[in-house]
């Protein structure tokens, strides 16, 4: 496949067919013929963005304390303790940092690019949402959740689209619909978000995971420009204070990424259409 000057070849597809397997080990369990195909679709779109990053900025490049973050987000999801444990699990998987680390600098500067053209588009209420985070609650119930950020073109179609959602969810693993169905860009990593705690999530949310299990995952939850899915991957009990700053930013984030989610979506398509795209 070419994009523009840029050519797809077979080795790059099966170089992120192994990135995407170390990045989420389930998929391991999944189909191969159908986790290749998503892997073309993924360094099909990587390569999008990269283009307009390219046109976008000049000189394009993430400092580097900020990537060692994003690197510590990473090998923190898969269980990992530090970089050097990091570096000897993508070796025994055939994965080479410098590639991770240039693939994470993508999504990073794409999102640094949404977030330019976008964010005065976002509404976020601070003052509401602070409200809601209960300050004084000493017994504190947080989740690990994964998430499925979709739309439908007709609300008519919610249910067909969340019963193919459900049936890959269930035969395939949750990691592998959302890396196939996901537009948010938690897709590549199964769609896993961080803890966070009940009393900052939304009314709509709550109700929608106060009864599941660790397991369990909701049905579409209306949200800002779509539908959301969510798993619960863990829920712990807390008997320490809900520090409120630190909640306030991190639903503030969720609820801003799902927002930013919707526009990045959006913008990709745009540009897409713009581009030359022949398969070799």
């Amino acid at each position: 496949m070419k994009i523009e000057n840029q050519i797809i070849t077979s080795l790059d597809v099966n170089s992120e067919y192994k990135y995407l397997i170390a990045l989420n080990p389930s998929l391991k369990n999944s189909n191969k013929k159908d986790v290749i195909e998503l892997s073309k679709r993924s360094i099909v779109n990587e390569r999008i963005k990269k283009i307009e990053i390219e046109k976008t900025f000049k000189n394009p490049q993430l400092p580097e304390e900020f990537l060692n973050k994003i690197l510590q987000n990473v090998y923190s999801r898969i269980g990992l303790a530090n970089l050097d444990d990091f570096k000897e699990y993508l070796i025994l998987n055939n994965v080479d940092i410098e590639n991770v680390k240039n693939k994470l600098e993508i999504e990073a500067l794409w999102n640094e690019l949404i977030l330019i053209k976008f964010s005065s588009k976002v509404k976020i209420n601070e003052k509401n949402l602070k409200a809601k985070i209960n300050k004084d609650n000493k017994f504190s119930k947080s989740y690990l959740l994964s998430e499925i950020s979709f739309e439908v073109s007709n609300l008519n179609d919610l249910d067909n689209k969340f019963s193919e959602i459900s049936d890959v969810i269930n035969n395939s693993g949750f990691d592998f619909a959302a890396l196939k169905y996901s537009v948010s860009t938690t897709s590549n990593f199964g769609g896993k978000l961080d803890w966070i705690n009940e009393n900052s999530l939304n009314r709509k949310i709550k109700d929608a995971i106060k009864n599941l299990k660790i397991n369990d995952f909701t049905k579409p939850i209306n949200v800002s420009g779509g539908f959301l899915i969510l798993q619960i991957n863990d829920i712990r009990n807390t008997q320490i204070e809900v520090n409120v700053e630190e909640e306030l930013i991190k639903i503030t984030n969720f609820e801003k990424n799902n927002q930013l989610n919707q526009y990045s979506k959006i913008y990709f398509n745009k540009i897409k259409k713009n581009l030359q795209i022949d398969e070799l």
